[in-house]
């Protein structure tokens, strides 16, 4: 049995995970960063200091909950990128210095490529794991893509966004409405019991697949700043129907573009990924569009939609059994290559 120890380091979540040559994860352990809510988004500098703090024990409590020795390893995974450069490079370091000491290989993980194979993880040696290819819609705090995954080496961006990403549009709505940060979730859990017609905001409709989402970010923030000026008790009176309206618009974008790719691709497996797949309406709507279409729907289970080391694990097995691993030399990236 081959165990491979991953390590997520790209934003504030420090993760340490061990997956076994099944896919199956045997640990996934996640230490959040409490220390950005006071600022509404993460600072860079706070998060790097934090990911040192956290990354030993984490692993450690890694290996005490898979009940693995660090002998029966055969290699270690990070995330090279991208993300934020400082946290990166905590994990990043750390991987070669415990690979180097225990001599094993080291393998290198696209953070947005593990947020997609995510689905390829086992909670139980029995799950059935999806065929190439699909369709994935990746939704996240940072980026918007349709891919088509061809194979895990194999993808193609069929339209991405050209500004603004999905989860950062509803992050800037929360921050309007005076909600906790992540807004995400506060949005999502308020939207349940509003009106998602009571206000109509512009959404762009570019050509082809391709997302544009600052316009939405600025009709929400001059929607709701005209609606103040009458009512200067707007946003507290009408706050659940504001946050519907807002979900609504990002999600209705999201799916016009997907039934479009579904259509023109005639690919029968759908899937979402990334940090906004855990948002309810998004997975209502990806599986009407599944019903519609007569497609698989894949929706990755919620501990695996946010930043976490089983997805970095998952993908480190497929290239551990191709051989490809990564040198010493090798330095982390911000942005994709």
């Amino acid at each position: 049995m081959n165990y491979i120890l991953a390590i997520e380091s790209s934003c504030d979540d420090t993760s340490a995970a061990i997956i076994d040559n099944d896919f199956c994860i045997k640990a996934n352990v996640i230490a959040s960063q409490k220390v950005h809510q006071e600022y509404g988004g993460v600072v860079p500098e706070l998060a790097s200091r934090a990911h040192q703090s956290n990354i030993i024990p984490v692993v450690e409590k890694a290996f005490r909950t898979a009940q693995i020795p660090k002998n029966k390893l055969s290699a270690v995974a990070f995330t090279r990128g991208p993300g934020l450069l400082g946290s990166l490079l905590v994990g990043v370091s750390f991987a070669k210095s415990f690979a180097q000491s225990l001599s094993l290989p080291l393998i290198d993980v696209n953070h947005l490529e593990a947020h997609v194979l995510a689905h390829f993880i086992k909670e139980t040696p029995q799950n059935i794991q999806p065929n190439f290819p699909f369709l994935c819609l990746l939704v996240s705090g940072g980026n918007t893509q349709i891919l088509c995954v061809k194979s895990p080496f194999d993808f193609e961006i069929l339209g991405q966004t050209i500004d603004d990403a999905a989860g950062e549009t509803i992050d800037k709505a929360a921050k309007i409405l005076s909600l906790p940060y992540p807004g995400g979730p506060h949005i999502d859990k308020l939207a349940k019991s509003g009106n998602k017609h009571f206000l109509k905001f512009s959404i762009s409709n570019l050509p082809y697949y391709n997302f544009s989402f600052s316009g939405l970010k600025t009709s929400i923030l001059y929607t709701l700043r005209d609606k103040l000026k009458d009512e200067p008790d707007f946003i507290h009176n009408n706050l659940n129907d504001i946050a519907a309206s807002v979900q609504y618009a990002v999600v209705s974008s999201l799916i016009k573009k997907m039934e479009k790719a579904v259509k023109n691709t005639g690919i029968k497996t759908i899937a979402i990924a990334g940090g906004v797949s855990a948002n309810s309406l998004l997975q209502e709507e990806i599986q009407k569009l599944g019903e519609k279409y007569n497609c698989k729907v894949l929706i990755p289970p919620l501990k695996y939609t946010t930043d976490n080391a089983a997805m970095i694990a998952a993908v480190a097995l497929f290239k551990y059994n191709a051989k490809m691993f990564a040198s010493l030399d090798l330095t982390p990236y911000a942005r994709n290559l």
